[in-house]
């Protein structure tokens, strides 16, 4: 048989059509155009350079997740050398890798946000997602988890189980995501593969499958793999692979593996169960479609290694990704809502009306990238939606598909596609856009709560506009932090999910931006209450040259102990102040409860009865009572015996049973009260308190030093008590320190 005169050599032995190719070439006058063509477009995807548009069978959407600093970026640039994305590769220290290019990823050495990287391996399309490790960016895991239908949880061999990994773990775990697990840096000093892969064992069971052996020298040093399930070994020369011979004293060890490979794709389906105890061997399709159906079901985790620095283990895990991760109509299910409210499952189809879910946002001085996932049909650069959330018909503008900081303009995004669109200003991070046949609105993405508050501004007054304007354009591509402008406390506060956001947030707004801003502390909204009921004259006279000012009040202040608002009442007899001045002196009591007389805190739990007054025909005014009021007012309050109220929080603090001692006595420390525990479905102690959220700033870092990040906290406001009096001073010095 003759050559394909659409494949290269290499491609034959995978082109199924090469048959019909060399026949069309000879009957090309014989068939019509119409058979001509259509298989030209079926095997145009195997010569990789004519058609660039890929199927949804042909794509692949993977996230890296792990903890910090245990290679997931050097595994993507190892990735993306090796498919000759880039011909040389990067260093997380020198600040040249493709995925980490934001100058704070740069400078920090650390990757702050999710990078997209597209790769191209045997006319297959892998979309890698390589997200932060750093538990403040949290956010961005979770868009990442959004878009991608598996994960590839990353673990050193010197490090072993992190709480990174542990956290990645569950991440997956609640979504029901396929993954695998990929051993790193096994060939530095110090590493150790088998003590990392027993942990994983011992802590995940015998779903965890090894589907790679290394190969060790004399010194223990890793120098080689060999491929479990082909019995092929392999090592790198000069970022070659290089196949060698299968080591004698491993052949017994792979022969043990594959075993329990194919006694794991026994498991997937009754026919292979039946030929598997019948002592038939598999063949190599069957083995694969077991694999692949194992990992979809989560009955099976593979686990490989490799180096990023030597490649080693790189092809083969994009061998297996290729094999054994589902493609985007096999991966994660959705619901949506529909616009009568009632919700359905979502079927990922590429015949269906178009559809994209926007799972990140970029915006900075260059522009605008809304990056989406494409769910069902496919759109174009004139493409019209409707999104979801606004109601808003949207032409859909340029199209993208990104590699980092760099995009490539393209015509069409197929179904389960993962690309990007330019300047669409109205769309936010978890819109929707949909065909208006069929308007749905998918669930948006699941941030952590904010636990973390500073106060931010300028360091020059009267750039609080440019502050306030930078971080609502930082809050469209980070949504994770928010931004509330506090009128008691007249601060600006930022909130996230430790320091090193909102570190990373202040540098941003200086170098996209311009200005300059500091963090302080954020102040706590006290209270102040009255605890004795007391009487107290106001009298408000003014004599001018024309008409005079006069107001004169009575009036008894009384606490109240379930009442929040002020609670103004009347018992004036026989018209001593007139009906029509009681709204005015409601509201001079109204404005003086705004300030308290301790800390100039706002006034709670308060009852202000009118009962006496006089008037004058002449001058009398609304005013003049109202002032009045306010005089009674300050009169009365420091014989009331005012006292401070501080806000108290509901804790609720999640933690391995190992650290409930150290956080019960951080508590007490605090001032906290527990109120009890309780495990939870992990295994977990869940600790509920309630704590004066005034002790509260630094708890989301001091709980994870305390728990090695492993511990987490809920916080909510619950009611006003009374401060110890052996705290009040120094808040109501503070106070008047700031009204300084």
């Amino acid at each position: 048989m003759g050559n394909c005169v659409f494949c290269t050599e290499e491609q034959l032995s995978i082109c199924q059509f090469h048959q019909f190719c060399t026949l069309t070439k000879i009957y090309v006058e014989i068939f019509s155009c119409f058979v001509y063509n259509y298989l030209i477009a079926v095997c145009a995807p195997l010569k990789g350079d004519l058609i660039t548009m890929y199927t949804a069978n042909s794509i692949r959407n993977i996230c890296l997740l792990g903890h910090s600093g245990s290679g997931k970026t050097a595994l993507a640039e190892s990735l993306l050398y090796m498919t000759g994305a880039i011909d040389r590769m990067g260093k997380n220290a020198d600040g040249n890798t493709v995925c980490d290019f934001d100058p704070e990823e740069i400078r920090r050495n650390i990757s702050i946000s999710t990078a997209v990287v597209p790769l191209e391996y045997k006319n297959v399309k892998i979309n890698v997602l390589d997200t932060p490790g750093a538990f403040d960016f949290s956010g961005a895991v979770m868009e990442a988890l959004r878009a991608a239908d598996a994960a590839i949880l990353v673990c050193s061999a010197k490090d072993g189980i992190t709480v990174g990994f542990e956290k990645a773990w569950k991440y997956c775990e609640e979504r029901n995501m396929p993954r695998f697990i990929y051993i790193s840096k096994v060939d530095e000093d110090n590493s150790d593969y088998n003590a990392t892969f027993n942990a994983l064992r011992e802590k995940y069971g015998n779903k965890i499958a090894p589907v790679v052996v290394p190969i060790w020298d004399g010194s223990r040093k890793i120098t080689g793999i060999i491929d479990v399930l082909n019995k092929r070994a392999y090592e790198m020369n000069n970022l070659k692979r290089v196949e060698i011979p299968v080591p004698e004293d491993k052949v017994s060890v792979v022969e043990e593996f594959n075993d329990a490979l194919k006694e794991s794709v026994a498991e997937t389906s009754e026919e292979l169960m039946d030929k598997f105890f019948g002592g038939e061997d598999f063949t190599y399709a069957e083995m694969i479609k077991g694999l692949h159906d194992g990992v979809i079901d989560r009955t099976l985790y593979p686990v490989l290694c490799g180096s990023a620095m030597t490649c080693l283990g790189s092809l083969m895990l994009m061998d297996q990704i290729i094999d054994l991760f589902p493609n985007p109509i096999e991966g994660n299910y959705h619901k949506a809502t529909l616009a009568d409210g009632t919700t359905e499952e979502f079927v990922v189809s590429p015949g269906g009306v178009p559809s994209a879910f926007v799972w990140k946002t970029v915006s900075d001085q260059f522009g605008k990238y809304s990056f989406i996932k494409v769910l069902s049909g496919e759109i174009t650069s004139d493409t019209t939606l409707v999104n979801s959330r606004t109601g808003e018909t949207e032409k859909l503008g340029r199209l993208y598909t990104m590699c980092g900081k760099k995009n490539a303009e393209v015509k069409t995004l197929s179904c389960g596609d993962i690309g990007a669109i330019g300047k669409m200003d109205k769309v936010k991070t978890g819109d929707t856009l949909c065909d208006p046949r069929k308007v749905v609105s998918l669930k948006g993405i699941p941030y952590a709560p904010a636990c973390y508050s500073m106060a931010i501004a300028p360091k020059t007054r009267g750039q609080e506009e440019k502050v306030g304007t930078g971080l609502n354009r930082l809050n469209e591509e980070d949504p994770s932090f928010s931004l509330v402008n506090n009128a008691e406390t007249k601060q600006l506060v930022l909130s996230g999910t430790g320091d090193q956001q909102l570190d990373v947030l202040v540098s941003k707004l200086k170098s996209r931006f311009g200005v300059d801003a500091v963090l302080s502390p954020a102040k706590v909204a006290y209270r102040e209450k009255i605890k004795k009921k007391v009487e107290a004259h106001g009298r408000h006279k003014k004599q001018t040259g024309g008409s005079g000012q006069f107001g004169d009040v009575w009036v008894r202040f009384e606490p109240q102990e379930e009442q929040d608002d002020l609670i103004f009442a009347e018992e004036v007899f026989g018209g001593s102040v007139p009906r029509n001045f009681y709204p005015a002196v409601e509201k001079g009591i109204q404005e003086a409860v705004q300030k308290g007389p301790l800390a100039g805190y706002p006034m709670v739990g308060l009852k202000a009865v009118l009962y006496d007054g006089s008037y004058h025909p002449v001058d009398s005014n609304e005013m003049a009572f109202k002032l009045a009021a306010i005089l009674a007012f300050k009169e009365a309050m420091p014989n009331a015996n005012p006292t401070l109220l501080e806000p108290i929080g509901a804790l609720a603090v999640t933690v391995p049973e190992d650290y409930v001692g150290d956080v019960m006595g951080d508590l007490s420390k605090r001032r906290g009260r527990p109120m009890g525990m309780n495990p939870d479905s992990d295994g977990n102690t869940v600790i509920e308190a309630e704590v004066p959220m005034a002790e509260m700033g630094s708890y989301a870092i001091d709980l994870r030093a305390m728990t090695q990040a492993r511990g987490s906290f809920t916080l909510s406001f619950e009611r006003y008590e009374e401060v110890p009096k052996a705290n009040q001073q120094k808040i109501i010095d503070d106070a008047k320190k700031d009204e300084d």
